[in-house]
């Protein structure tokens, strides 16, 4: 989500957080906010899905026009692993909880590698991520925006920031941790038509020039990861896809005709990634994918106008949602400070919800971000993170804290407060909330 975040001692970045505020200096995540969003069943059975997906897949490949990159600038992969079958299900049970290396490579505060650092946080190095792996922590996401990072107008990523994310993937998957890869802020501030190379953006008038930025960005992505890695890696094909610029950008209103036409227009985008991603071939032929609906919202992945791609590769498939639940607490500001019997049971019924419509009907689903901001609530803010990783655990959906770097409290202003793991020391600025996490996860009951 586009929001205000603090990154250092007075660098002030990012949007606010209230809703329909839509200018754009530093975005920093994600969030959940319950709209009003229909009931239903929503989305294709994985089995059903796969049988006519091969045909289909084979049919919208036919449109090599649309790769247009520099092929002598692409960045390859000359490694090899072997893929086993373990299903999605399977695997987000053991991605288990994980973290989000935010406001680093999403940054777009400069050009060329330094908007690594754009945002305030430091370089990412190789004993940062090794003191993430040590602390417990099984999973990482890795958010990179790639539209300003295009170094020509036929979306030609640059070779030295595709070589850089490639390293940092190369860390963590040498710690044995498993990586979620996406494209992140690339999602266009306005409803207008885009010029090329802006991103995508899920309107109709708009939606051949995303399909274009989609296919030729994951084209480049896949490559460099084609096979030196398995299992671990899952490509995500979107962030927060969403109205920006509009009264709906963060409130779902399945009565809406721009609603309709965006969840209708995001379901082509998916199936669009998705194909370009197994087309690459390797092992990105199997790979597990995740797909978010519009805001990465549960209710908006609810409603029934989302619709899961079809997929070549049964069980591969991960449904993306970001809960920042209940936004009163766990990220308005001032909001409530105080966390509730109600509160728990609104997450009860949403991560039931989450079952019940998908990984009941052999869909995966991990929560890409999660959090509470801090509000000077150690306690309470521990007693949230217990329930939330206890009840995810139970239902088999791994989540990923989101961390921009902010955790020092000025007043009463709780905004963006996302700072958890001290990336410069290796350790973790609310021990009590690491072990939180740590003990729901490792639980087996």
């Amino acid at each position: 989500m586009k929001r205000i975040a603090l990154c250092g001692a007075a660098a002030l970045l990012l949007l606010s957080a209230c809703a329909g505020k839509t200018e754009k200096p530093a975005p920093a995540g994600g969030t959940e906010k319950a709209g009003t969003a229909a009931e239903s069943t929503s989305g294709n059975t994985a089995e059903s899905a796969e049988s006519s997906a091969k045909s289909a897949a084979e049919s919208r490949s036919e449109q090599k026009d649309d790769v247009q990159f520099d092929r002598t600038k692409a960045v390859t992969d000359t490694g090899s692993k072997a893929f086993t079958a373990t299903s999605a299900i399977e695997c987000a049970k053991d991605m288990k909880t994980g973290w989000n290396l935010g406001n680093t490579f999403d940054a777009t505060g400069a050009s060329g590698l330094s908007s690594e650092t754009s945002w305030g946080q430091p370089k990412t190095s190789k004993a940062m991520i090794d003191s993430l792996a040590k602390s417990g922590m099984k999973t990482i996401r890795i958010p990179v925006s790639w539209h300003n990072h295009l170094i020509d107008s036929n979306y030609t990523i640059d070779p030295a920031w595709m070589e850089r994310v490639k390293e940092v993937v190369g860390w963590a998957l040498d710690d044995g941790m498993y990586v979620i890869l996406n494209s992140h802020h690339d999602c266009n501030d306005s409803p207008a038509v885009m010029p090329a190379g802006n991103g995508y953006y899920p309107n109709q008038v708009n939606y051949e020039e995303s399909r274009r930025f989609l296919k030729n960005i994951w084209t480049q992505i896949c490559p460099p990861l084609k096979n030196a890695s398995e299992e671990p890696l899952t490509s995500e094909t979107m962030n927060e896809p969403r109205l920006c610029g509009t009264s709906h950008e963060w409130w779902f209103d399945a009565n809406a005709q721009e609603c309709k036409e965006a969840a209708e227009v995001l379901n082509k985008l998916n199936q669009d990634a998705l194909d370009t991603i197994r087309a690459s071939g390797g092992n990105n032929a199997k790979r597990f994918v995740g797909c978010p609906g519009l805001q990465a919202s549960p209710d908006s992945a609810f409603a029934a106008a989302f619709q899961m791609p079809k997929d070549t590769e049964p069980g591969r498939l991960m449904v993306s949602v970001h809960m920042y639940s209940p936004y009163p607490f766990a990220m308005e500001s001032p909001g409530q400070t105080k966390y509730t019997a109600q509160m728990r049971s609104s997450n009860v019924m949403t991560f039931k919800k989450l079952h019940d419509t998908f990984i009941a009907k052999g869909y995966a689903v991990y929560i890409g971000e999660y959090g509470a901001t801090n509000k000077n609530n150690l306690e309470e803010r521990t007693a949230w993170f217990h329930d939330f990783i206890k009840f995810t655990r139970n239902e088999g959906i791994p989540c990923m804290l989101w961390d921009n770097g902010v955790w020092e409290v000025q007043g009463t202003d709780y905004n963006e407060h996302f700072g958890f793991f001290n990336r410069t020391g290796g350790t973790w600025f609310f021990p009590e909330l690491l072990d939180a996490i740590m003990e729901e996860a490792g639980k087996t009951d």
